[in-house]
C-alpha cells in the first residue's frame, strides 16, 4: 500500500482482473485476512428489511455469535433508515458459517429521534459465498 490507482492485483479469484501483472516476475499480490488467528473471513452477502417507523436516523448492525462464545459485530446501514428500502451488503465475517450459533440485529438510534420511535427487522436474509446456503 498504497495501491495504484487500477487498484491492488489481488490473488484467487481477482487475479484476472490485472491481466498486465499476471506477466510480471515478482509481481506483488493482495488478499483480504481477518485481523485475528487463523486471520479468514467468509463472504457474506446479507439482506434486510426494515418495519417500524417510516423513516428515522440512526444505523443497524449484525452481531455473529459462534459456537465457542466468540461474536464480531459489522455495521450494515448508518444515517436515515427507511422501511421501505432494503439494505444489502457484502461482509467478509471472521465466524465460519457452519460454527455460526445465532446473529444479532441491532439498532441504535440517533441522540435526536424520538423517544418513542422503534425499529425492527421484518426479514434478514444471509447468503455465505458461493455456494448460496442461508
Amino acid at each position: 500500500f498504497p495501491c495504484p490507482q487500477e487498484g491492488c492485483p489481488m490473488m484467487g479469484h481477482y487475479a484476472d482482473r490485472f491481466p498486465a501483472k499476471l506477466k510480471r516476475v515478482n509481481q506483488k499480490y493482495f488478499l483480504n485476512t481477518a485481523a485475528d488467528p487463523p486471520f479468514a473471513t467468509w463472504r457474506q452477502k446479507v439482506f434486510i428489511k426494515l418495519s417500524g417507523v417510516k423513516k428515522m436516523r440512526g444505523d443497524i448492525n449484525l452481531v455473529f455469535h459462534d459456537t465457542e462464545g466468540n461474536t464480531k459485530e459489522y455495521e450494515i446501514a448508518s444515517g436515515v433508515l427507511s422501511q421501505d428500502e432494503v439494505y444489502t451488503k457484502y461482509l467478509d465475517v471472521e465466524i465460519n458459517p457452519k460454527n455460526t450459533k445465532k446473529i444479532e440485529f441491532m439498532w441504535n438510534k440517533a441522540i435526536f429521534t424520538l423517544l418513542w420511535a422503534r425499529l425492527g427487522a421484518e426479514t434478514v436474509n444471509i447468503i455465505h459465498g458461493e455456494d448460496g446456503h442461508r
